[in-house]
């Protein structure tokens, strides 16, 4: 069992046999009342996004998953491509399974897929990737003042917004929580 002011970001529970993963975490205490705990969580089996409400002090079932370091191949329009390195067998992942978290995978690099027995439930995102970008408009010269932002596609479709200075073919550090810029890698 999990206390509910320990559903932070990216932890796992069940609920009436429905297993979730928390998007977003909300703390809330007003006056003498109980505290409240409002969360968004992706279901895992449908990939659908709920809120659930909790007062401070209830409990949830949590979840043994078992993880395994698999290598992301390619997608298409409904699934995405997984390889075991050591027994070279491929695992077939629905991109409604996969949510927003198929924007952050990189063909070729690996992976951690959770599974919960023998469904899959999903991957386990980094907080942060580095990513390249594919495609974005060159900076106008003499346009300097400060936090001027232009969108920058990188190769999984994803737009990030990210300073004039940043080019194509550049390595940029993407928070995969909010989907924001937060440097460019050498």
């Amino acid at each position: 069992m999990i206390d509910v002011n320990k559903l932070k970001v990216g932890v796992t529970f069940t609920e009436e046999g429905t297993p979730y993963k928390v998007t977003k975490y909300d703390f809330t205490k007003m006056g003498r009342g109980h505290a409240t705990i409002k969360v968004k969580a992706r279901n895992l089996f449908t990939g659908s996004i709920e809120t659930k409400g909790f007062i401070s002090g209830n409990m949830v079932e949590d979840i043994l998953l078992e993880k395994k370091h698999l290598q992301y191949l390619y997608k298409d329009d409904e699934k995405a491509y997984f390889m075991d390195p050591n027994t070279f067998e491929q695992i077939e992942i629905a991109l409604t399974v996969l949510g927003e978290d198929e924007l952050y995978l990189i063909e070729g690099e690996r992976a951690w897929v959770l599974f919960w027995g023998e469904k899959i439930l999903g991957v386990e995102i980094p907080a942060s990737v580095t990513v390249e970008i594919a495609e974005t408009e060159p900076g106008a010269r003499g346009d300097t003042v400060s936090n001027v932002l232009k969108p920058a596609k990188i190769a999984s479709g994803l737009t990030v917004m990210v300073p004039l200075f940043i080019k194509e073919g550049d390595r940029i550090k993407v928070n995969t929580e909010s989907g924001e810029y937060t440097g460019r890698v050498n």
